[in-house]
């Protein structure tokens, strides 16, 4: 037998030492939150960051230092807090950040103060990750989180099964599902009212669209927005869809998307497929849309860096589904926000429409679904080239 006595301490023991500084980090950070909540002078609250107080401490209710002041409505102490590097998207047992108790308040500034400390972390993350393989932390926005299912990993994704199923209402959708029965929806038919509207902000007044506008989508899921495009009074002279999964793919064929007129399906990750030479063979378009599933925000940051070489100049129009971060209003926002932040880095200018999405007969659109998106109103942005000087 094994001499137990020569078996090396177990390496996760937390020591004596350990556990005395963990009390005393709890008992600060409680402190400070309490500090925070009745409102004590300036002073008292410094005193406690000064003495170590942490600012990422959250206490059994998930309520951190951010999220007092937050409450209490003190832009001051929000200032202190992100200057002393709080966590600007850390979130309580309910589920909300800082920011939507500020909103829920009302407090516009002490919103702005949160959102915009957010867009900051996010621009420099970003910066950061373009030059060098940093991972995300998990003091990164939710949505940017390590998901290796089928819903967050891409490679994990195409080699999943999907389902095409209509239900109760009548409303057609795409869905992963689980073995724990669990439904994910890849595309649901509610989002029409959104492909309407983007479809109408892309094509209508547009100057060559009397010619047959050249389109590309990346992403077919339900075809919905395809759809739309081929019924434009002036149906697309070229209508370019790049699509990697095998079932979307299958679907496409048996609804004879492949024999179309002027439709063009490119099997394959969109990554791969825009630098092959038949891609770039066929030119510049007028259109571009993007919407994949289980890509995160830094692949759809790669695809703007392209769209100088993708679209018709000035006149082209540039759009994609807008559901980053969109189960929280806090995310939402600046992720819109820096999407718009670097598509000015390529060169354009976005414009913002809204499109409501929570009318009462929407109510019972997830089914058994996770819900994706859970805003009330959809931002549809409509990107265009900036005219060059001369």
């Amino acid at each position: 037998m094994p001499d137990d006595s020569q078996a090396d301490p177990v390496s996760s023991e937390v020591s004596a030492e350990d556990i005395e500084e963990i009390n005393t980090l709890t008992e600060l950070g409680t402190t400070l939150i309490q500090a925070v909540l009745e409102k004590e002078p300036l002073t008292n609250i410094q005193d406690l960051i000064d003495a170590g107080a942490p600012l990422w401490f959250q206490d059994n209710e998930g309520i951190s230092p951010l999220h007092a002041a937050a409450y209490v409505g003190s832009e001051q102490l929000v200032k202190m807090f992100l200057a002393e590097g709080a966590v600007w998207n850390a979130v309580d047992d309910l589920g909300n950040t800082a920011g939507d108790i500020a909103l829920s308040m009302n407090n516009e500034e002490c919103y702005k103060l949160i959102r915009d400390a957010g867009i900051r972390a996010e621009l420099l993350l970003a910066v950061l990750s373009s030059r060098s393989s940093l991972v995300q932390s998990a003091s990164t926005l939710v949505i940017d989180s390590e998901d290796n299912t089928a819903a967050g990993s891409n490679d994990k994704f195409l080699a999943s099964r999907l389902q095409y199923t209509t239900d109760a209402n009548g409303q057609e959708n795409c869905l992963l599902k689980f073995k724990d029965d669990t439904e994910i929806g890849v595309m649901m038919g509610w989002e029409r009212e959104i492909m309407c509207k983007t479809v109408d902000e892309l094509c209508s007044n547009h100057p060559r669209f009397k010619e047959g506008l050249r389109i590309l989508n990346v992403g077919f899921g339900l075809g919905i927005i395809d759809t739309l495009l081929q019924e434009l009074s002036e149906p697309p002279s070229l209508h370019v869809i790049i699509e990697a999964h095998p079932d979307v793919l299958a679907h496409m064929r048996e609804r004879g998307w492949h024999g179309k007129p002027g439709v063009k399906v490119m099997a394959g990750k969109w990554q791969d497929v825009i630098q092959s030479k038949e891609f770039r063979d066929l030119g510049k378009f007028d259109v571009v849309y993007n919407d994949t599933f289980a890509e995160g925000y830094q692949e759809l940051h790669k695809f703007f860096k392209l769209l100088p070489d993708l679209m018709a100049g000035p006149e082209g129009r540039f759009s994609f589904f807008n559901g980053l971060g969109a189960t929280n209003a806090l995310f939402y926002d600046v992720y819109s926000r820096v999407s718009e932040c670097h598509l000015s880095d390529i060169g354009a200018e976005v414009r913002w429409s809204s499109v409501q999405v929570d009318s009462e007969e929407d109510q019972e659109r997830w089914g058994r679904t996770r819900e994706y998106f859970t805003q009330p109103i959809y931002r549809l942005p409509i990107a265009q080239l900036k005219q060059k000087r001369t």
